[in-house]
């Protein structure tokens, strides 16, 4: 169930308990005791995005700098730096949204490791061929596709590369401190480095225990059916490594060019 945004200063509003009788008594109903316990259980505020799980839903592209900024744009599509609230300044790790310009709704892209980003007025974050960004495309081609990279600074913190290769970066214009928001930086440096965050409550918990691992357990023969040859021990270390770094599907592919079967003179 989708949930509305909650912004910094909101007053939490209490919910009224539902009651039944039973046999005379009146009693608070279970059905009404789970939504108690699950409304408690979760947890307020933003957090950074630690993996690709975590990029999803309602979330902010922030930017660390003597003013957090982060990413928005206007009812007619304009993108631009809006500040945002931080109590630490520079650091990140209490901003939080004021306006719902600055949210944006992250999908993952079927089939692929990319990502649209969707505005408050249901249009499209898209980076044109000049770099240019903005939100005014009601369906998405690839100049509204981007591929979060995980940046060595630490979690949280991402590139955005754009289709044609480019990264979102932040500069400033002119001697008033503008910020400028582009999409054609050709390496990724501290300008290019975002803070993704999202709500703490559609945060992906890490399972323990059993649970865990068993989804993450996968067997020689079932890499064997996926790779469609027979894997030596050095193989199949590699594709289970792979998996756990989530470029699976290219290390498996990589196996089956070079050792699968084939038909040369096929067309």
């Amino acid at each position: 169930m989708v949930k509305a945004l909650r912004f910094k200063g909101d007053k939490k509003v209490k919910k009224r308990k539902r009651t039944e009788v039973d046999n005379g008594n009146t009693e608070e109903s279970s059905s009404s005791k789970v939504a108690k316990q699950q409304e408690s259980e979760e947890p307020e505020g933003w957090v950074d995005s630690e993996s690709l799980e975590d990029i999803n839903g309602p979330i902010i592209l922030t930017f660390s700098a003597a003013r957090p900024i982060c990413i928005a744009c206007d009812a007619v599509g304009k993108v631009f730096a809006s500040p945002i609230d931080s109590t630490e300044g520079e650091d990140l790790s209490t901003a939080e949204p004021t306006d719902v310009k600055q949210v944006w709704v992250a999908t993952k892209i079927h089939g692929t490791e990319k990502y649209s980003f969707k505005s408050h007025h249901g249009r499209y974050l898209s980076c044109d061929k000049f770099g240019g960004l903005s939100a005014t495309r009601e369906a998405i081609s690839p100049e509204e596709e981007f591929l979060p990279v995980l940046n060595e600074l630490g979690s949280g913190r991402w590139a955005l590369q754009t289709v044609r290769d480019k990264f979102l970066s932040v500069d400033e214009v002119g001697a008033g401190g503008a910020t400028e928001i582009r999409g054609d930086a050709e390496a990724v440096g501290f300008k290019e480095t975002f803070v993704v965050r999202l709500q703490a409550r559609n945060k992906k918990r890490k399972k323990s225990g059993t649970e865990g691992k068993g989804k993450d357990k996968i067997t020689r023969k079932e890499l064997e059916e996926q790779a469609g040859v027979k894997l030596d021990d050095e193989q199949v270390k590699a594709l289970k490594r792979a998996r756990r770094e989530g470029r699976f599907h290219e290390a498996l592919l990589d196996i089956r060019v070079k050792f699968g079967k084939h038909d040369k003179f096929a067309y």
